[in-house]
């Protein structure tokens, strides 16, 4: 009788160490919060993302490439005066005195006029 009682005195306490070692991970999990709610997510401190067309060249026309495209049509000193979602207006000399060019303000500075 005393052998049985040492075997099932032995078996309870394995079975109890057995339950204590399972419920304590499982009672690690429970938040009990006293003062303040819940907070939301942390801050976020990196950088923002780059905006809208980054990286790539612009679509409208290049101001410098429509004043060199004024120089190859013969203007001296041509400047933008003028960039509208339309056109690209350039002023200069010419030969004959101060004279105006009007490109497109589309990739490529089409020619427009010339007054």
């Amino acid at each position: 009788m005393m052998q049985f009682l040492a075997k099932a005195g032995l078996a309870v306490m394995l079975t109890a160490g057995t339950l204590a070692g399972t419920v304590a991970p499982a009672a690690a999990q429970l938040n009990i919060i006293i003062g303040e709610p819940d907070r939301g997510p942390p801050q976020d401190y990196r950088r923002p993302p780059p905006g809208p067309g980054y990286g790539r060249p612009s679509r409208g026309c290049n101001p410098q490439l429509a004043e060199n495209l004024a120089r190859d049509y013969g203007f001296r000193r041509a400047r933008v005066v003028d960039v509208t979602p339309r056109r690209v207006i350039v002023q200069g000399w010419t030969r004959r005195g101060p004279d105006e060019m009007s490109f497109g303000n589309v990739r490529g500075c089409p020619a427009l006029r010339r007054r």
